[in-house]
């Protein structure tokens, strides 16, 4: 999941690399920090002493990729980016998503069997 994060944030910065000049502190930076967000979250908090903190980070992950998901589609609308591409991007968000909800589930189904 951390991995795929990661070719998350390749991706964008590819993407995001044609954007106008004019974006660069505006939408281009926007996606490029929450792009970056998503994998630092899932690090934070697998590298945090307990499941309620994990989980915690976990959910700060999903803000974030919704937020990047939202970012893509106004970028599709402003002509800044081609649909294929916004769609690649986001079956990758989707892929971390399903995998970011089922770590969730599988840490509080252990935390409530305790």
């Amino acid at each position: 999941m951390w991995k795929k994060g990661i070719e998350l944030v390749k991706t964008n910065y590819r993407i995001t690399d044609s954007f106008p000049k004019s974006e660069q502190f505006g939408l281009t930076s926007q996606m490029r920090r929450c792009a970056i967000s998503i994998p630092s979250n899932i690090a934070k908090g697998c590298g945090r002493n307990s499941d309620k903190e994990l989980i915690n980070f976990l959910y700060i992950a999903l803000g974030s990729s919704s937020e990047l998901e939202t970012q893509l589609i106004i970028s599709v609308e402003l002509d800044f980016l081609e649909e294929e591409k916004a769609t690649e991007c986001i079956n990758q968000l989707n892929e971390i998503i399903k995998m970011t909800i089922s770590l969730i589930k599988s840490v509080k189904s252990r935390t409530s069997n305790s």
